[in-house]
């Protein structure tokens, strides 16, 4: 049985920043997930994939985001738990968990912040006869390294952000690129829209409305994929590899069994404490809702610093909050691991 004032399930952005957030404040915490490492959907969707809107980095990374994260917490020796779907949490009469795991580890936690995204989650896949027989090899649905689709002839089926971000990222590098989508109307961002629109029109990459008919071989080898276009006729789209970008399915998997008030797959928290109905579980980042509630990681950050604060005082309810702030706080230098620089010039 491993005792820790907190366990966070789930090691995307917002429980990676939670364990900062706890950290400045004294709280040690373990932190668990089902994946292989840490990332959560950055690492294991679109690590490559641009983010513009994380304050005072004007473009970053998924996976950038992640390893900074990752440097960030560095000082406050979170213990980390990879391939740990969290299977069972059974509160005890003294206010603290019960945790355990798929994999046999115990925990005996204050507090619990589940910070699971979207929670387990496997892709939609590509509908199509023999599509599982080239996942992985030719058929994909998550794009890790970008080169690797170089001068290739591309087929990409989907009309959300995925789907529009990796044509227009995609579109002047490969021999050929098609975007297959079911209908005229996407879900991505407009200008992602009209700049696909602007591309196909200048002869940059060619757009369908229909879906993915059958797949076409030779021998063991994926060679290309028949296009049932909406207007009834059918395309024969020469391919050396699909990606299918038709969003996640999303399992709250045991989570949904803890008890917790839920809407619409998503935990119900209040907006003070990022509290669930159940006192001592918290939960942070895509997992939650409220009212106003916005899937951004900037507002999953915001949701991990009130956390930090309501998990101190469940905690300790008998001591004093203090906000501190990092540039001034002699307290916070030190859980940080730097120099007062401050004390240093006044001595």
């Amino acid at each position: 049985m491993i005792q820790t004032e907190v366990v966070i399930v789930g090691a995307g952005p917002c429980g990676l920043f939670q364990i900062f957030e706890l950290g400045l404040l004294g709280i040690k915490a373990h932190i668990l997930d089902s994946l292989a490492g840490p990332g959560g959907q950055c690492a294991e969707l679109y690590p490559e994939k641009p983010i513009y809107d994380i304050p005072a980095l004007p473009v970053c990374g998924a996976q950038e985001l992640i390893d900074r994260l990752l440097r960030q917490i560095e000082p406050f020796g979170a213990t980390m738990h990879f391939g740990q779907e969290v299977t069972e949490v059974r509160q005890r009469a003294d206010g603290r968990f019960d945790v355990k795991t798929a994999g046999g580890l115990e925990f005996d936690a204050g507090a619990i912040v589940i910070a699971g995204g979207v929670g387990s989650f496997q892709p939609r896949r590509l509908g199509v006869e023999g599509a599982a027989a080239f996942e992985g090899t030719q058929i994909f649905y998550r794009v890790q390294k970008a080169a690797e689709f170089h001068d290739k002839h591309l087929v990409i089926f989907g009309g959300g952000d995925s789907a529009l971000d990796w044509t227009l990222d995609l579109a002047d590098k490969a021999k050929s690129l098609t975007l297959v989508h079911r209908r005229a109307e996407f879900r991505a961002a407009p200008a992602s829209v009209t700049r696909m629109r602007e591309l196909a029109a200048a002869g940059k990459l060619t757009f369908i409305e229909g879906i993915a008919q059958s797949l076409r071989t030779q021998g063991e080898r994926l060679t290309g994929v028949t296009v049932k276009g909406n207007d009834g006729v059918m395309h024969e789209l020469a391919a050396d590899a699909l990606l299918a970008f038709f969003g996640l399915a999303p399992k709250l998997g045991p989570i949904a069994e803890w008890g917790l008030a839920l809407e619409k797959r998503a935990l119900v928290v209040d907006t003070e404490k990022f509290q669930t109905n159940v006192p001592g579980i918290f939960a942070v980042g895509d997992i939650n809702t409220y009212p106003g509630k916005k899937k951004l990681i900037l507002s999953g950050f915001h949701e991990a610093a009130l956390a930090a604060f309501g998990i101190q005082n469940y905690l300790y309810p008998n001591k004093r909050q203090f906000l501190q702030y990092t540039t001034t706080s002699p307290v916070m230098h030190q859980r940080l691991g730097v120099t007062d620089t401050a004390s240093a010039d006044a001595g």
